[in-house]
């Protein structure tokens, strides 16, 4: 099977999704949009122009059976073609923006594409058409337990002072980084935030077992899959309530989901003073690279296969593959 990969920025998540693909012996060709993507910074419509006629020569040059986009700016573009079916896998910050004419983008994609995948129970349930929950998979041997005084020894942090991590880049206004100051300065501890950014993703297990806690004070998410990679590692987390952090690890004790602060900072304090890890991990399991392998693989092999109803008259419907 080919499939012809449409994505914005590759992202850590894509990229396993596509190389847990190819162990199964899908061959993808990526093909992402011109120019470079930073932060809360966007590329503007030369960009996008640039890249339909890119899609329709690679089209052109080889044999896809299927296209598969992912997130919905890229959608009309795996829709203009109209001989191979059309996956479309949104991401969140597509279907739940705050920007309108995103969300319109969106929606439309996903009403024309053949399927569609939404990653996390609430994005679910803000789409109106049939679709196929799939969560992005963790790389669960990457992501794993390693001993906090090990870690630190490796990246050479030289403490025994409790370390809560910011796994973002501070200047980001809608991760809230002056809020991740203001409870961790109101924690009854001796507790240092340290901010982490621009480091090699298969470096980021080291930077979470080192640390005490993750802390995510973020306005708005549509995962994160920092979170999913934190619980992994069976690392406390201490978040706001956003995106699937809720589903993921709200029952997990030592872990704290909360949009107050004074919620925020006792979670903080307990996890500084206790050198006991949560059992995160187990609330991840159903959610590793091969169980979203072979659920993507399987729903490429129905929608090749088998007809596909197009309707968008019948009531929104999600399947869940086990």
């Amino acid at each position: 099977m080919n499939v012809l990969q449409l994505v914005t920025s590759p992202r850590p998540f894509f990229d396993q999704q596509v190389s847990t693909l190819e162990a199964r012996g899908v061959e993808c060709t990526v093909l992402s949009v011109p120019g470079e993507y930073n932060g809360d910074s966007t590329r503007g419509p030369l960009e996008y122009a640039r890249y339909y006629p890119q899609v329709l020569g690679e089209l052109r040059s080889g044999e896809y059976d299927l296209v598969h986009a992912n997130y919905g700016l890229v959608a009309p573009f795996a829709l203009a073609q109209p001989k191979r079916p059309v996956v479309l896998t949104l991401w969140g910050t597509d279907l739940m923006s705050d920007q309108d004419w995103l969300r319109t983008i969106t929606r439309q994609g996903a009403r024309f594409a053949d399927a569609v995948v939404a990653p996390s129970p609430a994005m679910s349930a803000a789409l109106e058409v049939d679709h196929e929950l799939i969560p992005f998979g963790v790389d669960t041997d990457r992501f794993r337990p390693v001993s906090k005084a090990e870690a630190r020894d490796q990246l050479g942090w030289d403490t025994d002072e409790p370390i809560a991590l910011f796994p973002y880049d501070p200047s980001r206004e809608v991760k809230d980084y002056p809020r991740a100051q203001r409870v961790v300065e109101r924690a009854d501890a001796d507790v240092e935030l340290r901010a982490v950014t621009g480091v090699p993703h298969e470096e980021i297990p080291l930077y979470m077992n080192a640390s005490d806690l993750l802390l995510v004070t973020s306005e708005r998410e549509s995962g994160p899959m920092v979170v999913k990679e934190a619980a992994a590692c069976n690392v406390p987390i201490v978040s706001t309530d956003v995106g699937f952090v809720r589903e993921t690890v709200g029952d997990v004790t030592g872990c704290v989901v909360s949009d107050d602060d004074a919620a925020l900072v006792d979670g903080i304090e307990r996890a500084a003073e206790t050198s006991i890890r949560p059992d995160a991990r187990g609330a991840i399991d159903g959610l590793s690279l091969e169980s979203m392998g072979d659920r993507l693989l399987e729903l490429y092999y129905d929608l090749l296969e088998g007809p596909v109803d197009g309707s968008t008259d019948q009531a929104a419907g999600v399947t869940q593959r086990a």
